[in-house]
């Protein structure tokens, strides 16, 4: 289909070319097969008035004193040659093929065809080869009589009915025909001619107009803001067009979503940089005095060098929450339990030099159920964040009690479910503010750790990207020093295939 190929891809010249070159194609097709039924109908006509010859012929066949003749006057065989157009030939021949009357040079007797019983008769197209030398095209009818049929009687035997079989041939030229036939043709295929062009062109017109509402479309996309993400009007396009235009507002709704994540990191990231910022530039004013001494400027770098730590851990949470929040994720099979004592091993140095007891129980890599289906960078970045939360939030040593912190991971492999906890022994969360604690800068009171207030949304975050569910409740509700426990369930899957390829993960 390449009549109006382009070098891109047009809908309105795929569909004119789907539509219009089986029409081109099929009208030669029709011409073809119209020109068959035009000789058909062409020769009904015809093939009468030539039966009717044969049966007049069969009528002057006569049987008389044991012989047959054809009485044939002068004035009918002029009467059955006459004709302006076309030439009439016939031949009447014996039991034996004697010639009775009519041509000599005729078309063989076919004495293979067998005449129907109800017609008694057979047409034919022939080539006839005449007296002069010419050959002709001609339209045969043979018809076999019983001379004296009536005589026979219903018990004749075949040998007597062989013996008086008479075969009579009546022949003649196409011309009328062929010019019949002709002007069938012209008749039904001149119109075409016209309607065609016509056809195509509202064809043309058609399409166009059904295309308008997609122009119509593209007019209201371009004339909108460039900040302007609000869905397209799904009744406002036909019904075939209306799925992709849910799709242009999904993609849309997307854009929108990453657009206020953007914006609200760059409303985070200034708010939460401003305090360390504002810290540095006042103590590099303090160390600047005239009448600084030397501890007052030690003190000062040292204050400095903890705001630039704080500004590093602040700018790192920010990073995290955008890469959390971000709209694509690599997903590939991850044990949880080798992802979970890496970041445990990792944060073992922070946790000894803040004298908080770090440990790891629950499930083993080897072990079954413990495959999950996501990110391994971003599930490591959860179950960090979590483990910093606690050892940031648990005293190191009150009341003679020393401070714990146990990272779990728990596995049903009937159920297909994995837990991921982290728990601690601090002075926990109330009931009323574990709801506020995932907001983004949302700093539980009454405590001096520091923090930037992002860690838990960046948890929730990723958890929600993971189809997992987060819960938060008291480690020992009983005690005095509740603690938090922090539970994160996600769905198991089997593990890869390849063998290889799960240890290797």
């Amino acid at each position: 289909m390449g009549i109006f190929r382009r070098e891109q891809r047009s809908l309105f010249g795929e569909i004119l070319d789907w539509m219009l070159t089986p029409l081109l194609l099929l009208w030669p097709i029709s011409l073809a097969l119209t020109w068959l039924v035009a000789q058909g109908i062409a020769n009904k006509p015809f093939d009468r008035a030539l039966v009717y010859n044969a049966q007049a012929l069969a009528q002057l066949v006569q049987l008389r004193d044991g012989r047959i003749q054809l009485s044939l006057p002068q004035q009918a065989s002029e009467m059955l040659r006459a004709d302006d157009t076309d030439q009439v030939f016939f031949q009447v021949l014996g039991p034996r093929g004697e010639l009775l009357g009519g041509e000599r040079l005729f078309p063989a007797n076919r004495i293979d065809y067998e005449v129907p019983g109800e017609q008694g008769y057979v047409l034919r197209d022939d080539v006839l080869r005449t007296a002069q030398g010419q050959t002709l095209d001609v339209r045969v009818v043979m018809l076999r009589v019983l001379a004296g049929e009536y005589t026979l009687g219903p018990y004749a035997t075949p040998g007597e009915r062989a013996d008086r079989t008479v075969t009579i041939q009546v022949a003649e030229t196409r011309e009328k025909r062929s010019v019949l036939a002709t002007e069938i043709i012209k008749g039904v295929m001149l119109p075409q001619f016209i309607i065609l062009p016509i056809t195509v062109l509202l064809i043309w017109l058609a399409l166009a107009r059904g295309i308008r509402p997609l122009n119509d479309l593209e007019e209201r996309i371009r004339a909108r803001n460039p900040d302007d993400l609000s869905p397209l009007d799904q009744m406002a396009v036909p019904m075939e067009v209306s799925p992709l235009v849910g799709s242009v507002n999904e993609m849309m709704e997307r854009q929108k979503q990453v657009a206020e994540n953007q914006k609200r990191f760059l409303a985070d990231a200034a708010h939460q940089l401003k305090t360390p910022l504002a810290g540095l530039r006042m103590q590099a004013d303090l160390a600047q005095r005239t009448d600084a001494s030397a501890d007052d400027l030690k003190r000062s770098l040292q204050q400095i060098g903890l705001s630039s730590v704080r500004a590093t851990h602040s700018v790192n949470q920010l990073l995290a929450m955008a890469r959390a929040e971000g709209g694509s994720m690599v997903r590939e099979y991850c044990n949880v339990p080798r992802l979970v004592q890496e970041v445990v091993q990792d944060c073992f140095p922070r946790a000894l030099a803040k004298r908080v007891d770090l440990g790891y129980e629950g499930a083993y890599p080897q072990d079954d159920g413990v495959w999950v289906e996501g990110n391994p960078i971003l599930l490591q970045e959860m179950v960090r964040n979590l483990v910093d939360n606690a050892i940031n939030y648990t005293p190191s040593s009150q009341d003679g009690m020393p401070a714990m912190v146990t990272v779990r991971v728990l596995v049903d492999a009937y159920g297909q479910v994995l837990i991921v906890q982290v728990e601690d022994n601090g002075p926990g969360i109330a009931a009323s503010e574990r709801e506020q604690v995932f907001k983004p800068f949302y700093r539980t009171l009454g405590t001096d750790a520091d923090g930037s207030g992002l860690g838990l949304p960046i948890v929730q975050e990723i958890a929600r990207r993971h189809d997992a569910v987060i819960t938060l409740e008291d480690a020992q509700p009983r005690a005095r020093r509740k603690g938090a426990l922090f539970s994160v369930r996600f769905h198991s899957v089997a593990p890869p295939e390849d063998s290889q390829t799960a240890a290797a993960l």
